[in-house]
């Protein structure tokens, strides 16, 4: 049976929040990944004891990025989520990656984004409002997540809420283009 899960919800609310699907929650050593077709969330890995995800970690249903999954979202906000809950986000920029896969390097970025009613961020509105540190240690976290599976992670660089809100609109697009 396929399920037509979260495909129902939009990329986009009116007042331009982007909608994101919580898979692994901030703290968790346990990295979660929902599967469309059977519409349940899955354990896909235990991360080692002291790594844990730095932030909650999510997707924007409804879209298809150029590693062939929904666009990864990675969240800021005060408490963890937990899998499956649905909540809205403004974005504030992207890091842009690629990650070795077994059949060659594939474009993976990470967008991030500020759910809508946190307080710690509420002024940030840029990943340079983050600082450069702090963008160094999610670049970091994301390179040793993706060393756990023998595959290397490089940066290529991060940009601001506009290249992120375009990666998001050729997800949709090449979503749309795969149905």
């Amino acid at each position: 049976m396929i399920s037509d899960g979260f495909a129902a919800l939009p990329q986009w609310e009116d007042d331009d929040s982007l909608v994101v699907v919580i898979e692994t929650p901030k703290g968790s050593r346990n990295k979660y990944a929902y599967d469309e077709e059977t519409g349940i969330f899955e354990l896909k890995k235990v991360l080692p004891a002291g790594m844990g995800f730095p932030y909650d970690f999510g997707f924007v249903p409804s879209t298809l990025a150029e590693d062939g999954d929904p666009i990864d979202v990675l969240v800021l906000m005060d408490e963890p989520a937990f899998p499956g809950c649905v909540l809205r986000c403004r974005l504030i920029g992207v890091i842009e990656g690629e990650a070795d896969e077994d059949d060659g390097p594939a474009r993976n970025d990470r967008l991030i984004g500020i759910e809508t009613h946190t307080h710690s961020f509420a002024a940030i509105r840029t990943l340079t409002d983050l600082g450069e540190r702090f963008v160094k240690e999610l670049e970091a976290f994301f390179v040793n997540y993706h060393l756990l599976s023998k595959h290397a992670y490089r940066v290529r660089g991060w940009h601001g809420p506009q290249v992120a809100r375009e990666l998001v609109e050729l997800a949709i697009v090449r979503n749309r283009k795969r149905r």
